[in-house]
């Protein structure tokens, strides 16, 4: 049984602590204060969790903490005249999220994630940890995960300056849980997170969420440094931070501060400032007796508080370390599993999230400000920038490249004149569950190429025939037309971050996956539980999409369970229980 230390009960650590423990290892977890100092204490961050994460997250079991009583629906955006679209406009539009988000103060989960934990037998322990303690620790146990990046801990893991774009602080950032007064006029976006913008001046957004004394408001101000928003040094009680808050939404929000003029707070703790750096640092960490501990969540991967990205990152970091732990069997935690461990979040996620949020943090590109500004007219892409707060992998490459977002507003606008609600018909596909490939060929130029893809399917025994279904629009469609052969490589349930990794964008989609070569040169991926080396023997055109046929010349079969996905979440096989 290994034995692995959890320093930190926030969002990574006790989610990790909990889904270790579920899994049967020997987990102690750390924390500086016990689940009521943590539940009585002040807040620690804003937090939405959006659908993406909230299918992995730990379960609340919490009154009133499910979708159904105070989930989020969708996006309400307002940018202020002067940065609107060409005539000098404001923007307004709504989007609906496909499924709904959810925000818990951490205080809350974060307390009740400690007590399952102990309830269950769990090892926790209060004790601020030095890093001379953290080397003790890691002589006992057989993997130490540091998930908070408090105090001196935050100094062991170097930064990553080629992740890592700023040096300094984006936004004087303050949060603020608020309780509306009784008789406040329920409006028709008050489960919409409402995300207010003025150029040269900052950002505000305030969304519906759990609190310690139930259902609240939580407001977010993000101030330019330097700027009006940028006020928060000399406030130091509670009075003063809610009345600083007011002020704010008064001078520069006047169309919010009505619904929060006789607003109080939650509780004395409900008020939090500071300042965040943007960073991302390595996922090793060296200790001065020269052993190794990782680091997880915020430890590593800190993001500004604007894209609502931090408890996602958490919450899915968590998933993947202890699905790798899992994975590992009894092989040593060395730093080459550390580093690739990460490597496989950042890669698959984390790289995203960050890379979107650091380009909302500066000034909007010309086409950027176009597509927000055609979303005014255009439900489709109200909708679409609305869900990729929950993945933002699905912004890219169009919200990074001019060519590509013309393309992109063209095809979301010509989905307007379709036969059926595109989405809606997407979920309802959605309900036929299937397996997972990634499909790869390699070009004349020796180049490899692949892509994620569920469009796929037998034709024919006598001769072997598959076909699976491309996009037209898909990057790498040229690069398969000009390929004599393709691979079908079926993923195991484990490889949902290779599924991820080769259905987004990117100069390198083969950057640390293990291949072999196959016919004609194109690339297996080790690990699948199936792969099928297929010669290109016809291609159909059909609607958008382009139906690929091919002629199996070798095919193999390994023991393993598939990954399967269905209505939008990646699931595990399992018997029938009337067969079980």
């Amino acid at each position: 049984m290994r034995t692995i230390a959890i320093v930190g009960a926030g969002e990574s650590g006790a989610q990790l602590a909990l889904a270790l423990q579920r899994s049967g290892h020997n987990v102690t977890m750390f924390s500086d204060r016990s689940a009521q100092q943590i539940r009585s204490g002040s807040i620690t961050s804003s937090q939405c969790v959006f659908s993406s994460a909230l299918r992995v997250q730990q379960p609340l079991d919490i009154p009133g903490a499910n979708t159904q009583e105070l989930g989020i629906i969708g996006l309400h955006l307002n940018i202020s005249g002067n940065a609107g679209d060409s005539d000098g406009e404001a923007i307004d539009w709504q989007g609906t999220l496909d499924r709904p988000a959810l925000s818990v103060d951490q205080r809350v989960k974060s307390a009740h994630w400690v007590e399952t934990f102990i309830t269950r037998g769990g090892d926790f322990r209060i004790e601020k940890l030095s890093v001379r303690r953290l080397g003790e620790l890691a002589a006992l146990f057989d993997l130490v995960v540091v998930g908070t990046g408090k105090g001196e801990l935050g100094q062991i893991f170097a930064t990553d300056r080629a992740k890592s774009p700023f040096d300094r602080p984006q936004r004087a950032v303050a949060v603020t849980y608020v309780v509306p007064a009784q008789g406040t006029t329920e409006e028709t976006d008050a489960r919409h997170i409402r995300m207010n913008m003025v150029p040269g001046v900052g950002e505000f957004f305030t969304f519906p969420g759990l609190s310690t004394h139930g259902p609240c408001q939580m407001m977010v101000f993000e101030g330019l440094p330097g700027g009006p928003m940028d006020c928060w040094d000399n406030v130091n009680t509670p009075d003063e931070h809610l009345e600083t808050s007011l002020g704010i939404l008064r001078e520069y929000f006047p169309h919010e501060y009505p619904r929060f003029a006789n607003s109080v707070l939650n509780d004395p703790g409900a008020a939090l400032r500071g300042r965040i750096n943007p960073v991302v640092r390595s996922a090793v960490g060296t200790l001065p007796g020269g052993r190794i501990i990782m680091g997880l969540g915020d430890a590593i991967m800190l993001n500004d508080s604007l894209t609502g990205q931090g408890s996602n990152n958490a919450t899915l970091a968590a998933d993947h370390y202890a699905r790798a732990i899992d994975a590992h069997g009894e092989g040593v935690f060395d730093e080459q599993w550390m580093l690739r461990t990460f490597d496989e979040f950042w890669r698959g996620w984390g790289q995203f999230s960050t890379v979107w949020t650091n380009s909302m943090l500066r000034e909007r590109k010309d086409w950027q400000l176009k597509v927000l500004a055609k979303a005014q007219h255009h439900e489709a892409l109200a909708t679409a920038l609305t869900n990729g707060f929950d993945d933002p992998r699905t912004l890219f490459p169009w919200w990074f490249e001019p060519e590509e977002a013309e393309a992109f507003m063209a095809r979301a606008v010509a989905e307007e004149s379709a036969i059926f609600d595109l989405r809606d018909f997407r979920s309802t596909l959605g309900q036929f569950a299937t397996g997972v490939t990634v499909v790869t060929t390699r070009t004349p130029q020796g180049k490899k190429v692949g892509m994620t893809a569920n469009s796929f399917t037998s034709v024919s025994m006598d001769p072997p025939l598959v076909l699976w279904c491309p996009s037209k629009f898909a990057p790498s469609l040229d690069d398969f037309e000009a390929s004599t052969h393709f691979a079908i490589n079926v993923l195991e349930s484990s490889q949902h971050v290779l599924s991820r990794q080769f259905a987004t964008p990117a100069e390198d989609k083969f950057a640390g996956v293990d291949t072999v070569g196959g016919v004609a040169g194109v690339p297996l991926l080790e690990g699948a539980v199936a792969t099928f080396q297929c010669r290109t023997v016809a291609r159909h055109q059909a609607g958008d999409h382009v139906i690929y046929v091919g002629e199996v010349e070798k095919y193999t079969r390994t023991e393993g369970d598939p990954l399967v996905f269905h209505a939008g979440a990646y699931h595990r096989t399992a018997l029938h229980p009337d067969f079980s």
